[in-house]
């Protein structure tokens, strides 16, 4: 896509957030009030997007093996993010959540791809103005993004791999006070504590900062541990409180 088109499509996108259909609601003196034309090559370039992701799910239905999917949906994310862009845009300004399929089916796909920086914006203003996930993917947003992430946490982390710490920790704040089944929450504190676990042991770190880290890391496990009491943290756990009883400080006078 070209520059300018690209251009186009985010102020197309952001009139379009203005509109009944598009993710808020037309207010007077906005663009599509004062000029109707504005307003049709809007909503004209609303039906094509959402013509085009049409197009692109179905071509995704087609495909069987799930890394293919993810080579797809890594192909076609780049056709969106002007518009995305501009929905958010559109949508801070009319102080309105962007409606349509189109948001939030592209962040779940920067989830699935590992784009997680990418798709977090999108999880907060989705989860902010309470946007609807489309039919297909039947769980709520709050659950459905806390869970895939929480899961590829931690399968990184079994594979002996970082995850990155800020954007468990950004979900957790995300997810503040929403209702959601204790499995799931389960799932995110399990990865906090691991990853937490996994800096710790980093030996370039000061005892004081190792200490402060194990400490939280042991909060979160307890936490996945009474949220849900099969989430498997109880040897991740042990290993916690050994090395916490190790980095305490020694008593005035002890010898090592």
């Amino acid at each position: 896509m070209s520059l300018a088109r690209r251009h186009q499509a985010r102020i197309l996108a952001a009139q379009a957030a203005t509109l009944p259909h598009g993710g808020g609601t037309a207010t007077a003196g906005s663009p599509a009030v004062a000029h109707p034309s504005v307003d049709r090559a809007a909503s004209a370039a609303a039906a094509q997007i959402a013509m085009r992701l049409a197009h692109d799910l179905r071509r995704l239905k087609a495909i069987k093996a799930i890394s293919l999917k993810i080579a797809a949906k890594r192909e076609m994310l780049p056709e969106y993010a002007p518009w995305v862009e501009g929905l958010l845009t559109g949508a801070a300004q009319a102080g309105a959540g962007a409606s349509g399929d189109v948001l939030p089916t592209i962040m779940i796909w920067k989830i699935d791809v590992g784009d997680y920086a990418g798709a977090l914006p999108l999880a907060e203003h989705v989860l902010r103005h309470n946007v609807a996930l489309p039919q297909r993917y039947e769980r709520d947003a709050a659950t459905l993004v806390t869970e895939l992430i929480a899961e590829a946490a931690i399968k990184a982390q079994t594979a002996g791999e970082p995850f990155d710490l800020t954007v468990l920790e950004r979900v957790e704040a995300m997810i503040d006070g929403i209702d959601m089944h204790d499995q799931v929450r389960a799932k995110l504190m399990k990865a906090i504590g691991s990853e937490l676990d996994r800096t710790a042991s980093n030996p370039a770190n000061a005892p004081a900062y190792t200490l402060a880290t194990l400490q939280r890391s042991r909060a979160a496990l307890m936490e996945a541990q009474s949220l849900h009491d099969r989430i498997g943290v109880k040897s991740i756990l042990r290993g916690v409180e050994k090395r916490l009883a190790a980095a305490q400080p020694q008593p005035a006078g002890t010898s090592g």
